[in-house]
């Protein structure tokens, strides 16, 4: 049976309905992709495989079975075949589309604001972090740590869609409507990513932080040792606190320098964090990216997870300021730049 936040949701999927699709193929995670549904929602069984204790936020209780919410959208502007004569047709969860964001008058943007850039026939969520001028912005994209320039007419203010309504919520000034036909051009630049400046960054016995493209655990990040150097583009390293199947040691393997970064820096006491703030949460043994959705009086707050689409409670000690290892700095909310 769909939960109570799934039928209000089911509501803006009828047959015909204008969606945004997500992907959790790797190289395409943080990106939407404009569609159309085909056949409107619709509940079936699947089941669900085993995890180790590396688990998938939305999987906590480990069940053998999940009632999921499945709808047939098919893409606009990507093809099932070469010859581009036929559109592509998935069966997707529900969990994977939203309604497309309305589009607002043309913003400015400002270093280190989430935005989602229009790159490859779709939009990529990503981080300013330069500020050109003439129109003109530097995007960091976390997946492949890559930057990009666009012009602000290829931007837009990054927004999350959580039950039923866009946080941060939209501006009242009228939307900024598109002709059918109106293409957002290519970007012009590429920058240099952090895999070239941090390869050489981490000698034997570093702690650092180790992320992952596997399914159920994007966005976070488990603390590990560097063992070795294993050539220009990989570190065997040993977790700090993931142990394997049979418990008699910690789990070592080897990562490229796209998925390890030194360990953050403390940013001092943070008194309070506010709705809308982003933070690491302490959760299975790793950090975990999120969103602040709800401020408690006792000190306590709900999380919102972009990866699984859902809310969980933590104590404030099991929060930490979010913060982006981009080009060897680190880069906070608050604009401020902090030495590696």
């Amino acid at each position: 049976m769909a939960s109570t936040d799934e039928e209000t949701t089911i509501q803006y999927f009828k047959k015909g309905a204008a969606v945004e699709i997500s992907s959790n193929d790797e190289g395409f995670r943080g990106s939407w992709f404009e569609g159309t549904v085909i056949r409107p929602p619709r509940e079936t069984t699947t089941p669900l495989s085993s995890r180790s204790k590396r688990n998938s936020i939305r999987n906590q209780y480990n069940k053998n079975k999940k009632n999921t919410i499945r709808v047939l959208v098919e893409y606009k502007n990507l093809m099932e075949d070469e010859a581009g004569t036929k559109r592509l047709r998935e069966e997707l969860d529900l969990v994977q589309l939203r309604p497309p964001p309305p589009r607002e008058k043309l913003l400015s943007f400002k270093f280190n604001e989430e935005v989602d850039a229009y790159y490859n026939d779709g939009w990529w969520e990503g981080v300013v972090t330069e500020v050109l001028g003439k129109d003109m912005y530097s995007v960091f994209f976390r997946g492949n740590r890559e930057q990009i320039d666009f012009n602000a007419s290829q931007l837009r203010l990054h927004r999350e869609w959580v039950k039923g309504k866009w946080v941060p919520p939209l501006e009242d000034a009228p939307p900024l409507e598109l002709e059918q036909d109106e293409k957002v051009s290519a970007p012009t630049e590429l920058k240099l990513n952090n895999e070239e400046i941090t390869e050489d960054s981490f000698g034997q016995g570093a702690l650092v932080e180790v992320s992952s493209d596997e399914d159920g655990f994007e966005g976070a990040w488990f603390v590990a040792t560097v063992i070795k150097k294993v050539d220009e583009r990989k570190y065997l390293i040993e977790y700090q606190n993931l142990r394997n199947d049979d418990d008699t040691e910690f789990v070592k393997e080897e990562v490229d320098t796209l998925h390890i970064r030194p360990c953050p820096p403390d940013v001092g006491q943070i008194d309070r964090f506010e709705v809308l703030d982003e933070v690491d949460a302490l959760y299975n043994d790793g950090w975990w990216v999120g969103v602040i959705s709800k401020v408690f009086k006792d000190n306590k707050y709900t999380v919102y997870f972009r990866g699984t689409n859902e809310n969980l409670k933590f104590k404030h000690a099991d929060l930490r300021r979010h913060q982006e290892w981009i080009n060897g700095k680190w880069v906070i909310a608050s604009s401020q730049d902090l030495k590696s």
